[in-house]
């Protein structure tokens, strides 16, 4: 019966990945180009990284990864001209995977312990990285898959899962949780925009990424019921993407890491991928956490305060030849 169940489970997810989102019941009018940023940017002094994606995969070590002849793609092509980290880690006992979402762009997981929606779990607080960084005339953009771009997507629905997208999560992104907010509009777009955006150089200065439960090896999915296969294919699809366009080309940095652990807290993978990152395979033995990635972030793009644990934290500098 469980293995049913799992595959009746997994054969819904993968309905939900290939149909067309339902409409929603109220109509709303195309998101604005104008938002509380101003189309403005302000440059990043002299720095190298002018363009960061950031790449969220799901619940595997790193040894589940490497050597892993499911993930093909990662380990014979991304590995091999990549720069990656050994001893990259979720922050101590920080699970499931709300908190760590959370810390990526905070820093910290605020006492939460659980998954629950924005609506439950909601912060009141501008201490985060994308309100530094739109204070900053910095443009962000969170691209999550399987979402329709209609609505700020406040819950979890087919193969988006809600937990996974932590913008939604601040009130000043969501205007406190209002389904029509312009502004989380305007920055929480469908993954299936990407793609364009690159093409008309639309996309953020930062780009937080989630793929769908299928993809982000999350859930086992039809027709591979392979959560590593599922999400190395699905980078194999979208990183050569991604690397062919003017911002990667020009300044941009991709970084893939894993929410959390499935044991521990680690090791989970952490790899570069950059112009100016060391690449050739180059990999590092330094302890590393979620505030190394913040903290690297926000030295890139220069803002500040250092949220949260970040203040602490060592960054990812020495995975890149040139940085910031």
């Amino acid at each position: 019966m469980r293995t049913l169940s799992v595959f009746l489970l997994a054969a819904a997810l993968f309905a939900a990945c290939n149909a067309t989102p339902a409409p929603f019941s109220h109509a709303l009018p195309a998101p604005s180009a104008t938002s509380r940023s101003s189309q403005q940017e302000t440059p990043t002094g002299n720095h190298a990284i002018k363009t960061v994606f950031l790449i969220v995969m799901e619940n595997h070590n790193w040894s589940d990864i490497k050597g892993n002849s499911s993930a093909p793609y990662i380990n014979h092509t991304l590995l091999p001209m990549a720069s990656y980290a050994q001893q990259y880690y979720n922050p101590p006992g920080n699970h499931p995977s709300l908190p760590n979402y959370l810390w990526l762009e905070a820093g910290t997981n605020f006492g939460l312990a659980d998954d629950a929606s924005p609506y439950i779990d909601h912060q009141n607080t501008a201490q985060h990285l994308t309100t530094l960084l739109n204070n900053a005339h910095i443009s962000w953009k969170a691209y999550e898959e399987s979402t329709n771009g209609q609505v700020c997507p406040l819950m979890s629905i087919g193969a988006y899962a809600v937990k996974h997208d932590p913008m939604v999560y601040f009130n000043d992104v969501t205007d406190d949780n209002n389904i029509d907010s312009a502004y989380c509009i305007a920055h929480v777009r469908p993954f299936s925009e990407l793609s364009s955006d690159l093409a008309h150089n639309t996309e953020g200065r930062y780009n937080f990424i989630t793929p769908n439960l299928c993809d982000d090896m999350h859930t086992p999915c039809p027709p591979a019921f392979d959560t590593i296969r599922q999400g190395d294919t699905w980078l194999s699809q979208q990183i050569p993407m991604i690397m062919r366009s003017t911002a990667y080309k020009n300044g941009g940095a991709i970084f893939i890491t894993w929410d959390e652990a499935t044991t521990g807290d680690g090791p989970i993978g952490m790899i570069v991928l950059s112009p100016d990152a060391k690449g050739h395979g180059y990999s590092d033995t330094i302890h590393y956490t979620h505030s190394s990635t913040l903290r690297t972030v926000e030295e890139i793009f220069g803002v500040s305060p250092l949220l949260g644990a970040a203040a602490q934290a060592t960054d990812l500098s020495d995975l890149f030849q040139t940085f910031p």
